[in-house]
């Protein structure tokens, strides 16, 4: 007797499924790679001070090492999307992890400038190929419903990762020395390679747009829903996800005419975020510093910025499968341009209020941009999703580049606390423009997500 072969959409079959332990386990290693991020980006501005006492070098002079990884993760990220598209998000994940882990154990012995320069750009290149992988895998996982709130939820682990590096610097340093915050955050990310190729799973979207992975598809599928079956099922997505599959490369996929206009649209958006983001993160310090606050109040009110962010990105992802994720997303950048002008404003009023709106404003900044990350993998079909993902970031990196830089070319123009905050009113109606355009893109297949909440689509 010969059964009946029954189609299952994977993309379908995971949206109507209960969000099960096997995607929990997903959940929780990708907001670890995140954590990997924060936590390098919150332990070399601690270690910059022993450096210079350690070696005797002007902290000019750690310019270099400062933005090396910010480099190694743009480059890194361009270059590991088309890969990713081709061979998988496990592997690549898996390897980027492990090789970023690797360089930051060498880091740890270097004994010059230029040495730890060069092993901090190849650390980067490593970790700036996981992130838009662990991104794109997350949202290949999480149900429609709920897309929003599981891919913010990963995304604030860059924001754990800050607090815990900032935590293990502060007594790592006095107790064991600066080596030892690099090799902490060397033997992590390694011990997170083991994890990630025993329990990850490949996506099954993007397996079954391949030729003969129905048993491993058939298996991951079992680790979410046991109590089904799947011995005579054939395995499909969208139709034109299947048929992107062939032919044109990832990127040629996302340069093509048909996603052209949202492609430049989203990058255009997410330089804005990252500019605005890291200029803040970077030199809001020292606009408080010049304000005339203290430099241990200065410290508490800028620590606020990152705790909104989190309560922020929460909020984010709950409103995104609610409402429109485009809508939800444009109001927070259009709410950013409100507050930046009004926490200029305000810099002369008493500090808790100055508290309270920085709090806010890292709500609404932080969420623009990380949601803004996570809403690009809707834009995209399978075959360039990684690509979509990773040239996003890599493009963001480059804005946060920008925002470094154009914060230190203000702040040597003369401009206080007011101007450079009122300043950034601009690039954050930019990204909110951008978003919106993005909604008059023509949908070109079915389940385009522009719009908002997949799940309203139609």
């Amino acid at each position: 007797m010969i059964l009946a072969t029954r189609t299952l959409n994977v993309r379908s079959f995971i949206d109507v499924e209960r969000f099960s332990p096997c995607q929990w386990l997903i959940l929780v290693l990708c907001f670890l790679i995140l954590a990997a991020d924060g936590f390098d980006a919150a332990a070399i501005g601690f270690i910059a001070p022993s450096l210079v006492h350690d070696w005797g070098v002007e902290r000019g002079a750690l310019g270099s090492v400062m933005s090396a990884a910010l480099v190694g993760l743009g480059i890194g990220a361009l270059l590991a999307g088309p890969i990713a598209d081709r061979v998988g998000r496990k592997s690549v994940l898996v390897l980027s992890v492990a090789f970023f882990g690797a360089w930051s154990l060498v880091a740890a012995h270097a004994q010059t400038v230029g040495a730890l320069t060069a092993y901090r750009l190849l650390a980067g290149l490593g970790l700036g190929a996981s992130l838009p992988n662990a991104i794109t895998l997350m949202s290949e996982y999480a149900p429609a419903r709920l897309r929003g709130i599981v891919v913010n939820t990963m995304v604030c682990g860059f924001s754990c990762g800050l607090v815990a590096g900032g935590v293990g610097s502060a007594w790592l340093i006095p107790h064991v020395g600066w080596q030892s915050v690099l090799t902490a955050g060397g033997i992590g990310p390694l011990v997170l390679a083991v994890l990630l190729a025993l329990l990850l799973p490949e996506s099954v979207q993007f397996l079954a747009v391949r030729e003969g992975t129905h048993q491993r598809i058939a298996r991951i599928l079992t680790r979410i829903a046991p109590q089904q079956r799947f011995d005579n099922c054939k395995f499909v997505v969208t139709q034109t996800d299947q048929d992107s599959g062939q032919g044109a490369s990832a990127l040629a996929l996302v340069l093509s005419r048909r996603y052209l206009p949202r492609t430049l649209l989203l990058w255009t958006a997410y330089f804005m975020g990252c500019l605005i983001y890291y200029l803040l993160t970077n030199w809001m310090p020292t606009l408080f510093r010049d304000a005339g606050f203290s430099v241990a109040y200065g410290a508490l009110l800028t620590a606020l910025f990152p705790l909104g962010g989190i309560v922020g990105t929460f909020s984010a992802g709950w409103l995104m499968d609610r409402f429109s994720a485009n809508r939800t997303i444009v109001i927070a950048y259009l709410l950013a341009a409100a507050l930046v002008v009004i926490v200029g404003r305000c810099i002369g009023d008493t500090p808790l209020l100055i508290g309270v709106l920085v709090f806010i404003c890292g709500m609404v900044v932080t969420s623009a941009a990380t949601s803004t990350s996570a809403y690009a993998a809707n834009l995209y079909p399978i075959a360039g999703r990684a690509t979509g993902v990773a040239w996003t970031l890599g493009v963001g990196r480059i804005g946060a580049v920008a925002g470094a830089f154009l914060g230190a070319g203000l702040l040597g123009l003369g401009w206080r606390f007011g101007n450079v905050f009122g300043m950034l009113a601009v690039p954050a109606v930019a990204a909110a423009g951008s978003l919106h355009a993005i909604t008059r893109c023509k949908p070109s297949h079915v389940g385009d997500e522009i719009p908002g909440n997949p799940a309203r689509q139609r």
